[in-house]
């Protein structure tokens, strides 16, 4: 099976705002329920774990629009 790296994730947030929920829906309609995802530091992550990875490590940032949204921190996006 081939995996996605989380910049792919990252670029499709780009101009959006998720929920958790929201995302994972996202997610799941893009890549497929069962896409296995990657990080420049993990592997082998579902889209769940990703969505736990990437919020761990600081790439969302509060939507300006709504409180219990949040967006991609572009700053925080590597560019490899």
């Amino acid at each position: 099976m081939v995996s996605i790296h989380g910049h792919e994730v990252l670029h499709m947030m780009n101009g959006n705002n998720y929920t958790e929920s929201s995302l994972l829906k996202a997610i799941e309609q893009k890549f497929g329920k069962d896409a296995k995802f990657h990080t420049c530091s993990q592997t082998d992550m579902n889209a769940k774990q990703l969505i736990a990875f990437l919020k761990a490590k600081g790439k969302f940032k509060p939507s300006i629009a709504n409180t219990t949204e949040f967006t991609v921190d572009n700053n925080t996006i590597c560019h490899h």
